[in-house]
C-alpha cells in the first residue's frame, strides 16, 4: 500500500492524452468525503503529460496546501469531490479543463496535466 505521507512518482504515460477528465483512485480514503465546494488540505503533485515532466508540487514546499475547490482549475473541481480523506487520486486533466488551449496566457495552456492528490483533510 502506498504511504500518502510520501512524495509519489509518476510513470511516464503512454498513447495519447485523453479528452476528457480520467480519475482513478490510486488509495480510498475511509474518512470525510470531499463535495463539491468544499475547503480541502491537500498535498499534490502535477506534471506534464507529453514530458513527464513535474512543474509543481507541495511535497517539494514541505507543506500541504488548503484551498476551496470553486476556486481551482475545473478539471479539480469535478476530479476532487467523491474523493474521501486518507485517499491518493489520480486526475488527467485535459487543457480544456486546466489552463486553456495553447496561446491562454499560462505557461501551461494547452497541456494536459497529471496530477496525484492526497486528501488530508476537507474543511
Amino acid at each position: 500500500m502506498t504511504n500518502p505521507a510520501s512524495k509519489p512518482e509518476i510513470d511516464f504515460p503512454t498513447g495519447d492524452a485523453p479528452n476528457e477528465l480520467q480519475i482513478r483512485d490510486i488509495t480510498v480514503g475511509d474518512g470525510a468525503e470531499a463535495v463539491p465546494g468544499a475547503k480541502v488540505t491537500v498535498h499534490y503533485l502535477g506534471v506534464e503529460f507529453s514530458s513527464g515532466e513535474e512543474f509543481d508540487s507541495s511535497w517539494n514546499r514541505g507543506e500541504s496546501i488548503q484551498f476551496p475547490l470553486r476556486g481551482l482549475i475545473q478539471g479539480w473541481q469535478d476530479g476532487i469531490p467523491g474523493m474521501k480523506v486518507g485517499g491518493r487520486r489520480e486526475l488527467v486533466i485535459p487543457p480544456h479543463l486546466a489552463y486553456g488551449p495553447a496561446g491562454s496566457g499560462h505557461r501551461l495552456s494547452g497541456q494536459t496535466l497529471i496530477f496525484i492528490i492526497d486528501l488530508l483533510a476537507v474543511n
